[in-house]
């Protein structure tokens, strides 16, 4: 497959990205920093996944069984249901940007100096 540019001399070293070797991402692994990048993302994604699931499988529940109250009416044609519906889209909507925030503010910074750290050799 042809390219439109050539590729980067070879005589410039400094021109080609650094690819850290096996050993030392096992060192960066089994750090006390990649620990606690670890357990922060950890500690968000795990107990909001197991609520969120939690709260989809009561409203399938809900639906199968309970037919009677979501089928009652709150005001015109709109049910218990359809909120219950409704709202599984904005709790969606709700976890995705308060993940977005929590992975600028917390995990973001942690990893980006992992990442400049191993790029730079050091």
């Amino acid at each position: 497959m042809a390219t439109a540019s050539p590729p980067p001399p070879e005589d410039r070293p400094d021109s080609r990205p650094v690819h850290p070797t096996t050993e030392e991402f096992e060192q960066v692994q089994e750090s006390a920093e990649f620990g606690e990048l670890r357990r922060s993302y950890r500690s968000f994604a795990f107990p909001l996944t197991i609520a969120f699931i939690s709260w989809y499988l009561l409203y399938v529940l809900l639906s199968n069984y309970a037919g009677g109250f979501m089928g009652t009416r709150l005001f015109g044609n709109i049910n218990v249901a359809l909120v219950l519906g409704l709202a599984q889209f904005l709790t969606t909507f709700l976890i995705a940007w308060f993940y977005s925030r929590h992975a600028a503010a917390k995990l973001d910074p942690k990893a980006e100096a992992i990442k400049s750290r191993m790029e730079a050799g050091a």
